[in-house]
């Protein structure tokens, strides 16, 4: 078929695709990166260039691309549905609850994701065009803080160089609203890791424990209260810290009375993370915390944009354990959310 005749999809809005369900998948990002790679080599080439290779057969032979891409890349020139994709497509049969799909509508946005300024894959752009593509009316952005090395954490200099990136970026792609924000350690002495005054300066602050997850529960009961009553925290992050695949991680010992009890006291959310490999907080948690007047942060974790469709792992908890629309903090407008997290 000649090109201009295909009603396909264009060979790098398919590789684009397949990275995307992929990242949704959780597969590894080497798998994904694959095909964002081959689709960055695609939009380098051209489409006459890229006809060529594909008329001679050599697409094999350009760097980033690889036996499975080039056929991706030569069935899509063809106007043919790649068969890789047109797989991945048929896979997914999950059938979702219709009350948590109803509580995914009312979302807004997405209060907790990542970028490639810290650990996540893609840029901030890339982010936001998915969420966008995806019904939401903004993101916070939440790069990881300093101490987290391991995660690229960004210094206060990174910091202020990335809200100027947020500043342009909004520009071009409002009414769409990158917030700015940070997922900031919890020290050990219940500190936030990052300049106070700059962590005023932002919309949305994550605020998580990473290190010392197995102290006690006398040492990290006044360490999480400690940073749920830092005027700047707004959202308890992922509060077990626990892993539920692989070889996994047990949960932090707190004591979730007196800590969700501040959480309500000082008006910050409790984080419903939906990543698969974290689902935190477990579902006696969840409940506690609705339980005791918890606002709630339905949020992906998310470090791939793939990987924003999660939320719905969320919302069915959050549904299965009674919550109400009107607790999640981010079925709020931006404007709305601005506003709550400065009367906390």
């Amino acid at each position: 078929m000649d090109r201009s005749e295909s009603t396909a999809l264009s060979p790098e809005a398919a590789l684009d695709r397949i990275a995307h369900i992929l990242e949704r998948h959780g597969e590894p990002s080497y798998r994904s990166r694959a095909f964002r790679t081959a689709a960055a080599r695609v939009r380098e080439l051209g489409i006459a260039e890229l006809g060529g290779h594909v008329a001679a057969g050599t697409l094999r032979g350009i760097p980033g691309i690889g036996p499975v891409t080039a056929q991706v890349i030569a069935e899509a020139y063809c106007g043919e549905i790649p068969a890789y994709l047109s797989k991945l497509e048929t896979a997914d049969d999950r059938r979702i609850d219709a009350d948590a799909q109803a509580l995914r509508v009312h979302l807004r946005g997405d209060c907790h994701t990542h970028s490639d300024w810290s650990d996540g894959g893609s840029p901030i752009e890339e982010m936001a065009l998915t969420a966008r593509a995806l019904g939401h009316d903004y993101i916070v952005l939440t790069d990881h803080s300093p101490r987290l090395t391991v995660a690229h954490g960004l210094t206060a200099e990174r910091l202020i160089q990335q809200l100027e990136v947020v500043r342009a970026l909004n520009g071009q792609l409002a009414p769409f609203r990158i917030l700015t924000g940070i997922e900031v350690d919890i020290l050990e002495d219940g500190a936030l890791d990052q300049d106070p005054a700059l962590l005023a300066q932002l919309d949305i602050v994550v605020a998580s424990v990473h290190s010392k997850l197995r102290m006690p529960s006398t040492s990290m009961t006044p360490r999480m209260i400690a940073a749920i009553h830092d005027p700047n925290m707004d959202i308890l992050g992922h509060c077990t810290g626990r892993i539920v695949v692989g070889r996994g991680r047990p949960e932090s010992e707190f004591d979730a009375d007196r800590v969700f009890a501040a959480c309500r006291e000082r008006g910050v959310a409790v984080e419903v993370n939906s990543r698969p490999e974290r689902l935190d907080p477990p579902r006696r948690l969840l409940r506690q915390a609705i339980g005791a007047g918890c606002r709630l942060a339905i949020d992906t974790d998310a470090h791939a944009p793939g990987q924003l469709e999660w939320q719905i792992n969320g919302c069915e908890r959050a549904v299965e354990c009674g919550a109400d629309p009107a607790m999640v903090v981010n079925t709020l407008s931006a404007d709305a959310l601005l506003a709550w997290a400065a009367s906390g």
